[in-house]
């Protein structure tokens, strides 16, 4: 029947048989047969026709929006098929790779044919459990990745500031050098080490740096902290001071399950890769 409909809608419109069959790209029996049609399965006559004029009638008049309406249904139905369709990539990403995240996603977006990404800012734990569950078709995370994803596409976040209170003694000293921090507590989060930093290592969990700023802001420590991150986050409890001579960095890599490898999923590696090489 939506053949039959969308010809009562185009004549409706043009009031014209010979105007709706020029639209349509069909014959002009071939649309006053398909009026015919609906006219014989509703029942009713939808339109008056002589020799000069086509007009519609009552009937017509009160079918048409529901004519219309079962044309936008019918072609909303054919787009959300067509986009589920599409295979889609979920990344899950640490927010200080936010911008790196952002451009894969246009990247993939820009393919031929175009790939959807849709993007999951998590902490480690949860991208790591999102991975074994396939609720995540890949991930950031920083490295060493747990052994049973295959990761690439690495690369270095430079860790050159130091996240303090503001009321701290660094505050006036900047920029810190790693020698200044013996006796302090230093958070790192992720249970990674800061090799080679004097100080009280104190682990937070999970790679979240936002739950750091929170015992940051409480005064439970210190927290080196990548100039990326510095750049977003707006805080009136913390401060960030230059971390100068500590040579810090934290590796990041892109990781994903050796059991779901689609082409989808290797051309978001390319896409990483390049990502990363160009802005």
């Amino acid at each position: 029947m939506a053949r039959e409909m969308q010809c009562f809608v185009r004549v409706a419109a043009r009031l014209s048989f010979s105007g709706a069959a020029a639209d349509l790209g069909l014959s002009q029996p071939a649309v006053s047969q398909a009026v015919a049609r609906l006219e014989r399965a509703s029942g009713v006559r939808l339109f008056e026709r002589t020799a000069r004029a086509v007009r519609l009638t009552a009937a017509g008049v009160a079918l048409l929006p529901y004519a219309e309406q079962v044309l936008e249904s019918a072609a909303a139905f054919a787009s959300e098929a067509s986009r589920l369709a599409r295979p889609v990539i979920h990344l899950a990403y640490p927010p200080l790779a936010g911008p790196l995240a952002a451009r894969i996603a246009r990247r993939m977006a820009g393919r031929t044919p175009p790939v959807a990404v849709e993007l999951h800012p998590a902490g480690r734990a949860a991208a790591v459990a999102a991975l074994d569950e396939g609720q995540a078709s890949a991930a950031i995370l920083a490295t060493p990745a747990p052994a049973r994803f295959v990761t690439a596409a690495r690369f270095h976040v430079t860790v050159d500031h130091l996240a303090v209170p503001p009321a701290h003694a660094l505050v006036s000293r900047a920029p810190v050098r790693p020698g200044e921090l013996a006796g302090l507590v230093v958070l790192t989060p992720g249970g990674r080490r800061w090799e080679g930093l004097p100080g009280h290592p104190r682990t937070v969990r999970d790679d979240d740096f936002a739950a750091a700023l929170d015992l940051v802001a409480a005064g439970t420590g210190v927290l080196p902290i990548p100039h990326l991150l510095v750049r977003s986050v707006r805080r009136d409890d913390v401060v960030f001071v230059p971390l100068e001579g500590a040579g810090l960095q934290l590796t990041y890599a892109l990781a994903w399950s050796r059991e779901r490898v689609t082409n989808e999923l290797l051309a978001l590696v390319q896409a990483t890769q390049d990502a990363l090489w160009t802005r």
